[in-house]
């Protein structure tokens, strides 16, 4: 028999062990009160005789108080029971104190690489974390229970963001009001800012806005650049004025404004993009921040939106200086770029912007593209109409809603509660290839998430409006008064709170033998177990007014946490637990040959069924020189899947100035091929961890899937339009040019 230990680790089973822990309660208590060594022999000898191939270290201490108990020794048993307590506590605080050590010296893997947008040396990342080990350590013993801490160390469920769950204030991710705030006036630390008569101003007041809300949340957001389209006239107005009160000729007046209003666009959004990226919050990181370019969601200041978002594209093309003066990509803000009817098709008024796009996506890998067509479809509001709108960070996204008040659909000024992650490799390891027992773990492990889901949403029902005013009092998410309760906001549907999974190819793999690739029992499994999910969430939320939400989680370091547990768990199974990582949510394994437009016509149909979240990606090559191609993917993209993002390479050596793809060795240690640079302080590596860019490294977990990802597209050898093989110069081959085709 093996003993499973509280650290995970497996060891023989040890009598001696039981009879030195029972001798050492026994010299605590009266001679009459004492076991006999034959009582303590029957002890060892009924543990043994359970006949387990594996035991739980705590399963073993409460037969060992049962059976004490029974013996009549009452007093033994308590003080065995005391001397249990003391030592866990023990226990808890020494892990506590170690991981504070180990964080401040630099010897910890997992705070090192937590977070790739984080830097644990910098003194402000390290005080968010010392704040999260405590909080996270507060959590543990006092906030939630035994089960979801044991399922959560385990593996077989994640809670989200423990180390900010102490502070019952906060929230996950959402859309910030920015019109509300920008035209209604808002108050920051005390401070009225009243409504800016400028571009340029508005770019400023929006980047404190942006600091202020997310130093008191934990998760992404975004912001929409049509509530900043007004200033555009309303700077361009005051040009225009300026120059007719000195008497110049109506065209002239309209030639000079343009003029200014296109310097002063530029100066707002470099201002707006080098304070995002400068700041830092309480998380100790730039803003978790998306900015949404969607032209559809104005008539009125069409025309001006579409200026600021040429400029938001150029900018981000040309990218941001790094410490050696190199232009680099940074990974903030994250573009979102909404393709509709006026900006896909070649014909299109806007069709320029989208040029723009994709040779911003094959330099800078973003913006990433959300298909109005296709979201209108899966999104459709009590009114039975179809919505777009953009996600709340890396991929959230928040259910249709209808505000009772206007009758109309509401979308900024909404959140995310928190977000609880089941394991589904480990249900379906836990099955032995069971199907029946297969569902029954699986309809336990989902109660599981949804007792820590009322866990999370119970503790933020407790919340006033006075914690984070600028959220609840001043416009970001609400107008309340001050004392007032959140509660309202909880329910109906105004917020989501997400029921995230991990790990369905692994899954589906153990399960049927089959991807879910595979066009048959595989994928049918797999829309099986996620039609489950959907359901339990309906469910819940009919019985509860809480909108729960099916969420692909992104799981950034998660997944090696996973990896772990399972080995741990059930060994090395071939094809399911022989990697460092699993797979986020419904993904195709990166390893896993298809081309791009198979992966994309899939996954749509599993986006589908997460409508709490999901994002799907495309692997690629250099595309700078065959643009034709990011442009033939994002028109698909508009008519197949709601979401999805090109995943292209943008590295930099400093020590040699190489200019191209940054490698991974079979020790999965990044390197430079040109120089073999390994310094990550002198390399500059941008990849798409799990939605958003990381620029910091990561776990090894996620390192070996990175190093993993195969091509979805193959970027054939071609001619380039100014270079070609005759040597002459601007001279179309157009048939020599190969388009990208799949593999």
């Amino acid at each position: 028999m093996q003993v499973i230990k509280r650290d995970g680790k497996i060891v023989d089973f040890d009598r001696s062990k039981i009879r030195t822990a029972i001798e050492k309660a026994n010299k605590e208590v009266k001679p009459k009160e004492r076991a006999s060594k034959e009582e303590i022999n029957e002890i060892i000898n009924y543990i043994e005789e359970l006949d387990k191939k594996r035991i739980l270290v705590e399963d073993i201490q409460d037969i060992i108080e049962e059976q004490l108990m029974s013996f009549g020794k009452y007093a033994l048993s308590k003080k065995y029971i005391t001397y249990r307590y003391t030592r866990a506590l023990v226990r808890k605080s020494n892990t506590t104190d170690q991981s504070i050590k180990e964080l401040i010296e630099g010897e910890n893997e997992y705070w090192n690489n937590e977070n790739s947008n984080k830097n644990a040396q910098v003194v402000t990342t390290q005080r968010d974390y010392l704040a999260g080990i405590t909080s996270t350590d507060i959590t543990r013993r006092f906030l939630l229970p035994e089960d979801v801490v044991k399922a959560h160390d385990e593996g077989i469920i994640h809670f989200h963001d423990a180390d900010y769950f102490a502070q019952n204030a906060l929230t996950n991710c959402e859309l910030i009001n920015l019109e509300d705030m920008l035209q209604n006036g808002t108050i920051m630390n005390g401070v009225m800012i009243e409504k800016p008569h400028r571009f340029l101003t508005a770019m400023t007041i929006a980047t404190q806005i942006i600091l202020g809300v997310t130093s008191s949340t934990y998760g992404g957001a975004t912001v929409s650049l049509t509530h900043l389209a007004p200033f555009v006239r309303s700077s361009y107005d005051r040009y225009y004025k300026k120059y007719k009160q000195r008497g110049l000729s109506e065209k002239q007046c309209e030639e000079y404004a343009k003029q200014d209003i296109k310097k002063e666009i530029e100066d707002g959004v470099q201002t707006f993009n080098y304070q995002v990226n400068s700041m830092t919050n309480t998380n100790g990181q730039a803003p978790f921040l998306s900015v949404c370019m969607y032209l559809g969601e104005t008539d009125e200041y069409k025309e001006e939106l579409a200026m600021i978002i040429e400029e938001f594209l150029n900018q981000r093309i040309l990218g941001f200086k790094n410490e050696k003066g190199v232009y680099i990509t940074p990974a903030f803000p994250k573009l979102l770029y909404v393709l509709e009817e006026d900006n896909i098709h070649e014909n299109s008024k806007y069709w320029y912007l989208t040029e723009l796009a994709a040779k911003c996506t094959a330099k800078r890998m973003v913006p990433d593209y959300i298909s109005e067509k296709i979201m209108k479809q899966m999104k459709v509001d009590a009114n039975g109409d179809g919505q777009c709108y953009p996600c709340m960070g890396c991929r959230s996204f928040l259910t249709p809603y209808v505000d009772p008040e206007t009758n109309k659909p509401k979308y900024y000024g909404r959140f995310n509660q928190g977000v609880v992650t089941i394991n589904l490799v480990d249900v379906a390891l836990s099955s032995n290839q069971d199907e029946d027992k297969f569902w029954k773990i699986y309809e336990e492990r989902l109660e599981l998430c949804h007792k820590a889901l009322r866990i999370r949403h119970e503790r933020l029902s407790k919340v006033t409006s006075d914690v984070a005013p600028i959220l609840w009092q001043h416009g970001a998410l609400a107008r309340l008064k001050k004392g007032e309760s959140i509660d309202k906001l909880l329910h109906n549907g105004y917020s989501t709170i997400s029921l995230g999974y991990a790990g369905l190819y692994e899954c589906v793999k153990y399960m049927t033998g089959n991807s879910h690739t595979d066009g048959g029992v595989g994928e049918e499994f797999a829309l099986k177990v996620m039609q489950k999910l959907n359901d339990k969430c309906k469910q819940w939320k009919e019985a509860e007014q809480i909108d729960y939400s099916v969420y692909g989680t992104p799981i950034e370091s998660t997944t090696y946490k996973f990896a772990k547990c399972l080995k741990k768990r059930f060994g090395v199974v071939e094809g399911i637990t022989d990697r460092n990582y699993i797979t986020n949510s419904y993904h195709v394994p990166v390893f896993e040959d298809i081309d791009a437009f198979s992966k994309l016509k899939l996954e749509s149909k599993f986006q589908k069924l997460s409508p709490g979240g999901a994002i799907s990606y495309i692997e690629t090559p250099n595309l700078q020189n065959n643009l034709e191609v990011v442009l033939q993917v994002i028109q698909f993209i508009y008519d197949n899947i709601m979401y999805a993002e090109l995943n292209t390479k943008s590295d930099y050596c400093q020590k040699c100035g190489f200019d191209g793809e940054i490698l991974i060795n079979d020790n999965l240690e990044w390197y430079c091929p040109n120089c073999g640079n390994k310094d990550h302080n002198t390399l500059n590596v941008a990849r798409r961890t799990c939605g958003y860019i990381g620029s910091n490294f990561w776990n090894k977990g996620r390192t070996q899937e990175i190093k993993e990802r195969v091509l979805h597209i193959d970027n054939k050898d071609y001619v380039e339009e100014d270079e070609c093989e005759c040597g002459c110069e601007k001279h179309e081959h157009s048939e020599e040019k190969e388009a990208v085709t799949s593999k």
